[in-house]
């Protein structure tokens, strides 16, 4: 028997077919395992890390939602098109176009009835699984225990049961709403909904189908009408006063009422839409929506807003004050601000001799190093090597040093791989570059007499006043994205860990790290999956990587701990502390909602934005309460995330502790050093000054008026037009009426109408006691107490731009500026200090000096100081203070003008001659110390020898002889 063509072409087609089944099962296979590596990965990483049920409850509530969202979806539109289909006229006549649009339907009939639910359903999944936050917190929500001033009901309903409701209305609504548009459609395509000759027939299922369908909208619409009545307590819906959220007098009178009356109108409707089920008429049920729709439109809106217009706008004030008192009470509490009390300070602007006697304790702790322009200081006289690097604004903290609790300006050495140089690879930048190493630390009031800042921390190895700690930096804010750490025993540590001090064998040092600090590569799978992960084949083939190998990645402090805690918003500034021999990050971490009933909305994005704060990407930006509920630590060591409730009365805290319990770790564990460190956290400062601004009125006449509103006024060192908000700044101070110095954070008010810079007079000034305390466990009484200084109508106070003006014009301090920034020089201004003294306000503000050369960097030169309307501007604090008060400032500055340097002689700054040598000010007996000086001189002069005649390997010899230089010279100051 002879084959025929067509038999010859059915193997073949039979083989494609074959081929291209193989190939998408094996796409499938790869694609699920991609998916699995990267859920695998996260397991580990949560695993090691010992939040493993934050990860386990996210997946488990998330599925759970998805398939409520799924079968909630899907079922619902799958059961109505299969009720109008089955129940379809057998013998309907239909129209030829019916008849041919049935013809392209029915093959695929079956796929569609099974596929549109799945496809729409699915869509409705992933929408749900991403509110499992929303469903946690109904399920856990804890009362607070205050009631709101309308319904009388707890607060927790507002913030956890509220939203829910409505989630779960607006879901519904939805999913009746596509199935009765399936019904309709289904009954349309074959036969059962017929149009023609201006009539609607409609068979009796189909009748009874989408009547009851309408009604179960209509009762669903009536419960979320019913539910918007408590929405009105977080919206402005009627009132025309813009800041004034909550239920208005037009909302109690009109709005609510009206939605009660609408959602008991549309209950009423969707039972005749059951009568028509019933007996088949539908005149009912379409005279009531269209009774309905008319009594939305006039009881929903045109009412309110004849009630608003004709009633409340003639007698706003006071119809309107109740509802403004209510406003001003929840905005206050729902801030944390509900304690602060105005208190008058009369400041005087005379700067008299004598003064600032009873403030030399608080003149002696300002801070004359700016952090946010002396990190490049720090980068060229502490970097060491250029693989390390310091973040571009620096922190402030305090330590108590010799006895004395002292403002510090504190820098991390962290790695910097980009300028590991041209032996950049694999191996070197995840197995030999690994960590930063060390704690750079500056006194904040003292300063050398070259101008450079007096380190109390310094040098690799760490030498200072901190104590013994571990310098390694394995978890920090630069960290590279992973590495791989490790090494086997008995083999050689391959980790860079700080570089030679110049030695005979001239071998940098290496180490091999020795904590937990990420999951471990003990399995060829586990390679595996992380070399999809990082898309990396070195991690599955290299040799360095063993059974002993762990990996560390996540490895910025604010984003492991956002990972541990997803339900807390963090603040924009982790910051470094040395504590119980460990190098902590410290992060603060709030809890926020958009639903507290009365209280104000602010957009916390905006507020925290200032000079040095670029606007942060929050996940719920628009708040209207807040809450610094938990301190979280991170080990830069180990990576190891632990949380503290510092905030344990907090319901939204309360809850999550329910959600995932044992992740949060009372207060009484902290360590009575952790505590120490502890400080006012500046983004919630920063939104309760903007609040405050507003609501320290708490009279509703003078708060409808707007007559004393107040605003942040903006940075008056930045150019106007880029200026944005004036940071807030932490400073040891003794406020007005404190008994004691504290570390504090302030912030000052000019009125809300010089924002446009007319005039800049100072009306109020904010500080928040920062000091936590120094026991274990326990916070201080005082720590986080506001204090709100409200200056004198009567008298001008200059604020800060006004201050900033009249340095700037000046004629003295003009010309000694031209003269600083003669040449190839730059003339920088730090930050103005405003510190209540003497009965007044004194500014305080360093000038800084730098050159343009690529080494260069700021060295503190001059001080302006302000008092009322007399300027000083001097080499030094107390020379300053001194010819502002008449020879006789009674205080005596930390800088003293004379402190001796750290460094006796420092790399290139960029200013004077630009050799890049000094003169040791304080030369010594000491032969060890004259040797080590005259090494660290000879090397910088061979130094800027090369440099100057362009031999780089004449540089880089003389800069290796430095660094070991000062190694040996801060060797003998150990």
């Amino acid at each position: 028997m002879t084959s025929t063509p067509s038999d010859e072409r059915r193997p073949a087609s039979r083989s494609r077919v074959t081929v291209l089944v193989t190939i998408a099962v094996l796409v499938v296979l790869v694609v699920l395992f991609f998916i699995f590596a990267s859920l695998y990965t996260d397991w580990l990483w949560f695993q090691q890390l010992g939040f493993l049920n934050v990860l386990t409850t996210q997946w488990v509530a998330s599925a759970v939602m998805f398939f409520i969202g799924f079968f909630g979806m899907a079922i619902p539109i799958f059961v109505s098109i299969e009720v109008a289909f089955r129940f379809r006229p057998v013998y309907a006549k239909l129209n030829a176009q019916l008849d041919r649009y049935q013809q392209v339907v029915e093959p695929l009939r079956r796929l569609a009835m099974w596929g549109i639910p799945a496809v729409i359903g699915l869509f409705a999944g992933i929408a749900s699984s991403s509110r499992w936050q929303l469903a946690l917190e109904w399920l856990n929500g804890t009362p607070t225990g205050k009631v709101d001033p309308q319904f009388h009901l707890d607060v927790s309903f507002y913030l956890f049961a509220l939203p829910f409701y409505q989630a779960v209305a607006a879901f519904a609504s939805a999913t009746v709403l596509i199935s009765g548009i399936a019904a309709i459609a289904t009954s349309y395509l074959y036969g059962a909904l017929r149009f023609g000759n201006r009539e609607v027939r409609i068979s009796r299922t189909a009748r009874v189908q989408l009547s009851v369908t309408g009604a179960v909208y209509l009762a669903l619409q009536a419960g979320s009408i019913w539910l918007d009545q408590y929405a009105t307590l977080s919206t402005n819906t009627s009132s025309n006063i813009t800041n004034l959220v909550g239920a208005s007098y037009a909302d109690v009178h009109a709005v609510i009422p009206g939605r009660a009356i609408l959602a008991g109108a549309a209950a009423i409707v969707a039972v005749l839409f059951i009568i028509t089920a019933i007996i088949g008429r539908w005149r009912l049920p379409i005279i009531g929506t269209a009774l309905l729709l008319v009594s939305g439109l006039i009881i929903g809106s045109i009412y309110p807003w004849i009630v608003e217009k004709f009633q409340v706008e003639p007698s706003q004030r006071s119809l309107e004050a109740p509802y403004i008192d209510r406003n001003i009470s929840a905005t206050r509490d729902a801030y944390g601000v509900n304690s602060v009390k105005e208190r008058a300070y009369d400041a005087v602007t005379d700067a008299e001799p004598g003064t600032l006697r009873n403030d030399v304790e608080t003149t002696a702790n300002i801070r004359i190093i700016d952090p946010a322009l002396i990190s490049p200081a720090f980068a060229q006289l502490q970097q060491i090597k250029q693989y390390y690097t310091f973040n571009k604004y620096l922190d402030v903290d305090r330590y108590t040093i010799d006895g004395k609790v002292q403002d510090t300006v504190l820098g991390v050495r962290e790695l910097d791989q980009s300028n590991t140089g041209a032996q950049a690879s694999w191996f070197n930048n995840v197995l030999v570059y690994t960590h930063g190493y060390g704690v750079v630390a500056a006194y904040g009031n003292q300063r050398s007499t070259e101008g450079l800042p007096v380190f109390l921390e310094s040098g690799i190895p760490d030498t200072g006043k901190l104590g013994k700690f571990q310098p390694r930096i394995y978890f920090g804010e630069s960290s590279p994205s992973y590495s791989i750490v490790g090494a086997p025993k008995g083999k050689k540590p391959v980790e860079l860990d700080y570089p030679s001090s110049g030695g005979a064998d001239n071998q940098n040092a290496t180490t091999t790290f020795a904590g937990n600090g990420g999951p471990k590569l003990d399995n060829v799978f586990k390679r595996l999956v992380y070399s999809i992960k990082f898309q990396s084949e070195q991690i599955l083939l290299s040799d360095a990587v063993s059974d002993s190998s762990q990996i560390l990645y996540n490895r910025d402090p604010a984003k492991r701990v956002q990972k541990a805690a997803p339900y807390l918003t963090l603040d924009s500034d982790p910051y470094p502390a040395v504590v119980d021999g460990r190098v902590q990050w410290i992060i603060d971490g709030y809890t926020t909602s958009d639903k507290y009933p009365y209280s104000a909305v602010l957009q916390l994005s905006s507020a925290i934005s200032d000079t040095y704060t670029p606007t942060p990407q929050l996940a719920l930006d628009n708040v209207n309460y807040i809450r610094n509920s938990v301190k979280a630590t991170v080990d830069a060591y180990t990576g190891k995330v632990t949380l503290y409730a510092w905030d344990d009365k907090d319901p939204i805290l309360k809850t999550w502790q329910k959600i995932f319990p044992s992740t949060i770790k009372p207060l009484k564990d902290m360590s009575s050093e952790l505590v120490q460190h502890v400080r006012y956290p500046a983004d919630l400062f920063k939104a309760q000054r903007q609040i405050l601004g507003t609501y320290h009125v708490t009279d509703s006449d003078t708060w409808f008026s707007g007559s004393d509103a107040w605003v942040t006024p903006n940075d008056p060192t930045k150019p106007s037009a880029t200026a944005r908000l004036q940071p807030p700044y932490y400073l040891t101070m003794k406020l007005p009426g404190q008994k004691e110095s504290a570390f504090s954070l302030y912030s000052t008010y000019i009125p809300k109408s010089t924002v446009s810079g007319t005039r800049s007079i100072l009306t109020g000034y904010l500080a928040a006691d920062g000091d936590a305390g120094k026991t274990a466990g326990q916070k201080a009484s005082s720590y986080g107490k506001l204090t709100l200084l409200a200056l004198p109508k009567q008298t001008s106070v200059p604020g800060p731009g006004r201050v900033e003006t009249t340095f700037t014009t000046d004629t003295e301090v003009a010309n000694q500026l031209a003269l600083l920034a003669r040449g190839d020089t730059n003339v920088e201004k730090g930050n103005l200090l405003t510190v209540p003294v003497g009965g007044g306000l004194l500014y305080v503000q360093p000038v800084y000096v730098s050159s343009n050369a690529e080494t260069s960097f700021p060295v503190l030169r001059k001080i302006l100081v302000s008092f009322g309307d007399k300027i000083a501007f001097e080499d030094t604090l107390d020379g300053a203070l001194n010819s502002l008060f008449g020879g006789d400032s009674g205080a005596t500055a930390g800088d003293g003008g004379v402190t001796t340097p750290t460094i006796p002689n420092v790399p290139d700054t960029g200013t004077g001659t630009g050799t890049g040598t000094t003169t040791p000010t304080n030369p010594t007996n000491d032969p060890q110390l004259k040797s080590a000086l005259a090494a660290v001189q000879t090397a910088l002069t061979e130094r800027a020898a090369a440099l100057k005649s362009g031999d780089l390997a004449a540089y880089a010899t003389a800069d290796a002889k430095l660094v070991a230089a000062l190694n040996a010279l801060f060797a003998l100051e150990q």
